[in-house]
């Protein structure tokens, strides 16, 4: 008898230790798919391929991007062409010990990802952020979003969106933060893991991405860090889908560029169908994102 009591006691703390990490687990797989279907619900990424569209057939939206084309094309020769002929021997020697043979490819992703963070860190911080800026107001004028740029810039009479454009008021871009660097450098070495290790690696950067395309609609809206936070962690699929087709469009060699000014045109284009239509980010029973963000008004 005693014996039975000492097994019943030990398997009933062995039982209440599992039955917590089966909770979490499920937990953990819900969680994951809420954001699976809210992001497909919400066809977020749907708007860096109407970005696309939407600039090829609206030239008054190419301005900005020719006039910073020369410097930008040469920047990203420059960075692509040093880091495969600099880091990829030494780096493939070193995933070659994870992947196998698997590494030939996963490097070149490697290199691809930190060419594209390296361009995107110097260009957005010296090239590109007034061109940037005026290509996502271009498009909030150009789909009628008149009233809310004027938040954050003068606007002048015409037709043509890009002649509209007068002077900045406020500019939300901000450098290349070290932050943002430090956690990049963090989640390196998932590449190190086969095939699954680089793909949550672009993952994590998709969700950083994501977080960032609304910033200068944020700005317009005048909401403070504590709204932003709220609303970003409540539509975290949607952004996270927006941000991982964003990220590997702009992970193409040498078209990086003009992906990083369609994907603007795209994440303008969701915002004004936030402020014309309130599109849902998830369905119809869902409340609307105008709806909500007037809560946070």
């Amino acid at each position: 008898m005693d014996k039975a009591r000492v097994v019943a006691a030990v398997a009933s703390p062995t039982r209440s230790k599992r039955e917590p990490r089966k909770f979490c687990t499920k937990e953990d797989y819900d969680h994951a798919s809420t954001l699976v279907g809210d992001a497909a619900r919400s066809r977020a990424y749907l708007y860096p391929l109407k970005g696309i569209l939407y600039f090829a057939t609206h030239r008054s939206l190419w301005k900005p991007l020719l006039s910073r084309i020369g410097p930008y094309a040469l920047l990203s020769v420059s960075v692509v062409t040093g880091m495969f002929v600099f880091t990829y021997v030494p780096q493939f020697a070193v995933l070659v010990l994870f992947n196998g043979p698997l590494a030939v490819f996963t490097t070149v992703l490697l290199i691809l990802n930190e060419s594209s963070t390296i361009i995107n860190m110097i260009s957005r911080t010296y090239l590109l952020q007034d061109a940037i800026l005026d290509t996502f107001d271009g498009t909030l004028v150009a789909r009628g979003s008149d009233n809310i740029v004027r938040e954050g810039r003068q606007l002048q009479p015409g037709s043509d969106p890009m002649q509209k454009l007068g002077k900045v008021l406020k500019s939300p871009f901000e450098r290349f933060s070290p932050k943002a660097l430090i956690r990049y450098i963090m989640y390196l070495p998932l590449n190190f893991i086969p095939v699954v290790g680089t793909v949550l690696f672009v993952l994590i950067q998709a969700r950083g991405r994501g977080q960032i395309v609304h910033g200068r609609y944020f700005q317009l809206k005048q909401w403070s860090e504590s709204q932003r936070r709220e609303w970003l962690k409540k539509h975290t699929g949607p952004y996270t889908a927006f941000g991982l087709v964003a990220t590997a469009l702009e992970l193409i060699p040498f078209a990086s560029m003009f992906f990083t000014f369609t994907n603007s045109v795209g994440a303008a284009l969701w915002a004004a169908d936030i402020e014309s239509k309130g599109t849902s980010m998830t369905d119809s029973t869902a409340p609307t994102l105008r709806e909500t963000a007037k809560k946070a008004e």
